[in-house]
């Protein structure tokens, strides 16, 4: 079955617009994706496992790995249904933020990397910068990383295979210009930022000291 990855993220109202954001990057922009309202609804988000998983089906994996925090949900649900269409246990495992913004394994986990295949995904990539240090990581604990995917790409065309440094693809597309505050017209035009979703409550703080 055939589904939607922004219908869904849609349906949960996940998608806000005409807004003023800070991205996780600390660029600006007026279109946000949160992807946290999708989480607790677990059938919603076990279809866009359906939907990483479909899509490598026939390729030889044996571990899903993403980045810390929405990436592990979205790991074990793929992982899962890799499982399933495999009929084979494919492990899923994620990467945590170091304080310098690396993202390494720990638990363990560098060791369920080494020697393996494995797909690298994400929920969401602006800069793709998060997603390119995982796929770093699976190579520095030796394993080979076959394919790299995001759950949506919001710049498809900087965001790429060669940026990334692996073949790269998304299961959707949202453009979302993210521009540095310097050049945010909304912030030249006193349009207030949004403190409930992504970093502008720390960007707030920031401006206030």
């Amino acid at each position: 079955m055939a589904y939607d990855v922004i219908a869904i993220l849609k349906k949960v109202g996940a998608v806000l617009t005409d807004d003023h954001f800070v991205y996780t990057s600390g660029k600006h922009g007026s279109v946000y994706i949160n992807k946290d309202a999708v989480y607790p609804h677990t059938e919603e988000t076990s279809k866009i496992g359906q939907m990483f998983a479909g899509k490598f089906k026939d390729m030889d994996i044996d571990v899903v790995a993403a980045p810390a925090l929405g990436g592990i949900i979205l790991s074990q649900w793929t992982a899962y249904h890799l499982s399933k269409l495999k009929n084979k246990e494919i492990l899923g495992v994620y990467t945590e933020k170091t304080p310098e913004k690396n993202q390494i394994f720990t638990r363990g986990y560098d060791r369920l990397v080494k020697g393996k295949n494995v797909l690298v995904i994400e929920d969401l990539t602006t800069t793709g910068g998060s997603v390119k240090k995982v796929v770093d990581s699976v190579r520095e604990a030796g394993g080979n990383v076959v394919a790299v995917c995001v759950m949506v790409n919001r710049d498809p065309k900087n965001v790429t295979s060669s940026t990334v440094g692996a073949p790269f693809s998304s299961l959707g597309e949202l453009l979302a210009d993210a521009v540095d505050e310097g050049a945010c017209e909304l912030c030249q035009k006193g349009v207030p930022v949004n403190t409930t979703v992504g970093h502008g409550k720390k960007f707030m703080e920031e401006h206030k000291k």
